[in-house]
């Protein structure tokens, strides 16, 4: 049964990729066939898909910073969209539809929700988990993630109880956990520590005292963000979590048939869809944020949730909800999918040609994160902070030019600030950052951070945005280099051939003080 299911997923899959459209779409629709082919959703696969599920939250809580999930624009606009929504839906189905209110209350909650699964991975795939619409996105939904467990717990004491305040400890046991990572080495004990905690500790220990194993694996990823392996700890995941995830978007389909039914129930929430987008964009707006940045934020919340889904087989279980109303929420989770998925691949284009429509809407007091970014009189650029680039910060210093660095690691801006050097915060994968760079002085850009797709997004957008200056480029594989000049770069080098010359250059230049006879023995 495990090989159906593959080969289900890779040929719908495969189709899917050849359409132009995410493969995760054909994995949906490989759901739907199995289902309508007579398999059933079997236990081994929900645990499959609770495993993918686990996997893509730690690594999601890898990349992200307490601090970001605590400013207004998050938590004020998951709060007043929730409250919004539910009595939306409260008022139109009660009296539209005219059914009893234990149900609208429960498909409130549920439809209020959008899918951090969809939405981590849609971002993830387009490297904008950092960003700044990337990280609000993901904000917002860990604290609508939130609500869903206090909305759980209100039907079922058990989700509420003395397990939650057990969450409050631990930042304690945040150090233990960064020795841990420490002492993993960079091989087979790293993966196998990424899966402990984000299944064992994260996923099934919060589960074990009542709360969401989703929100404990984000959690405990959340708490070693700052690592210096943090990064390299969720590439080492990443083959696994992919797989696994497969099940996950298999099981949706595989939740229950559809009927007209379920189909003209489903109807209902994938008609105000589109309401549920504006006002995201609405509440973005009303926080300061760009309309870019608002606009990309809320399509990338332009779902239903896997919560809801939760939240709905709770109300089924206690008889508040008709069965029925379980496989129309799945089907408009599901549908809601299928129409996000390509939406948001193509989410900057779309917005280009609204840009002039949605920028009417905007305030005219900015977010701080959403000014542009002055990079004063400095003439050379270097793209992230690491060894190679201090070192070619470094050099070009040392030749009188006027230099800054650009990173996404604070820790490393810290310290290169408090050693002199002149680096700002900015993270190379947002698309955003090369509409906010002021580049009236710059005639050099040196990329240099590790990330092969990294620099070809920089260099695609700042030839894209018109920059005509130099871009140079580090690669470590063969096959990088050219994709790096057909993007945009003028040159790549590659580091250990550079780092060959250098050891050279520096070798004789020892040497060279030496009697020329002890070299010719």
């Amino acid at each position: 049964m495990v090989a159906v299911w593959i080969a289900a997923a890779f040929a719908l899959g495969l189709l899917a990729r050849q359409l132009g459209l995410p493969p995760l779409i054909g994995f949906l629709g490989a759901g739907f066939l199995l289902n309508a082919a007579g398999v059933e959703r079997v236990p081994a696969l929900t645990d499959v898909a609770h495993l993918g599920v686990l996997l893509l939250l730690f690594s999601v809580g890898l990349k992200l910073r307490i601090k970001n999930m605590l400013r207004p624009e998050v938590w004020g606009v998951a709060l007043l969209q929730f409250a919004v929504a539910v009595l939306v839906v409260v008022l139109v189905i009660r009296l539209g539809a005219g059914y009893p209110l234990p149900l609208i209350l429960v498909m409130a909650s549920a439809l209020s929700f959008s899918s951090t699964v969809l939405a981590a991975k849609i971002l993830e795939e387009r490297r904008e988990i950092r960003a700044f619409h990337g990280r609000v996105a993901i904000g917002i939904l860990i604290f609508q993630d939130l609500v869903a467990v206090a909305v759980l717990g209100f039907n079922d004491q058990r989700a509420l109880g003395w397990g939650a305040a057990l969450v409050l400890l631990l930042p304690v046991g945040q150090p233990v956990l960064r020795k841990l990572l420490d002492l993993a080495g960079h091989g087979e004990l790293l993966v196998l520590l990424g899966g402990l905690l984000a299944l064992g500790l994260g996923g099934y220990g919060f589960e074990a005292i009542g709360l969401s194993g989703e929100l404990g694996a984000l959690l405990i990823g959340m708490l070693l963000a700052n690592h210096p392996k943090a990064i390299e700890l969720s590439d080492s995941l990443w083959g696994l979590k992919e797989f696994f995830l497969v099940g996950f978007f298999l099981s949706i389909g595989l939740t229950g048939l559809p009927t007209w039914e379920t189909l003209g129930l489903a109807a209902l929430p994938l008609a105000v869809l589109p309401l549920k987008v504006l006002l995201y964009f609405l509440l973005l707006l009303a926080f300061g944020l760009s309309a870019r940045t608002g606009f990309l934020a809320s399509l990338s919340l332009a779902t239903y949730s896997e919560f809801g889904l939760i939240v709905m087989a709770a109300g089924v279980e206690r008889e508040l909800v008709p069965a029925e109303w379980l496989v129309a929420t799945a089907i408009a989770v599901a549908i809601s999918f299928a129409i996000t998925a390509p939406l948001s691949r193509h989410a900057h284009e779309i917005f280009a040609v609204l840009e002039r429509f949605l920028r009417l809407f905007e305030r005219k007091r900015r977010h701080p994160d959403d000014e542009p970014i002055s990079l004063g009189v400095a003439d050379v650029v270097v793209v992230g902070m690491g060894r190679v680039g201090t070192g070619a910060y470094n050099h070009a210093r040392d030749l009188g030019r006027k230099v800054v660095g650009l990173d996404s690691d604070l820790g490393k801006v810290e310290r290169h600030l408090g050693e002199g050097r002149r680096v700002v915060y900015a993270d190379a994968e947002d698309p955003l950052l090369w509409h906010r760079l002021r580049l009236d002085h710059v005639r050099v850009i040196m990329l240099a951070v590790p990330d092969s797709e990294a620099k070809i997004l920089a260099s695609e957008q700042l030839r894209r945005r018109g920059y005509t200056g130099l871009i140079s480029a580090t690669y470590v594989w063969p096959e990088e280099r050219e994709p790096i000049l057909t993007a945009g770069a003028d040159v790549a080098y590659n580091y250990f051939a550079e780092a060959g010359v250098g050891l050279a250059a520096d070798t004789f230049e020892a040497l060279a003080p030496e009697p020329k006879s002890r070299f010719n023995k």
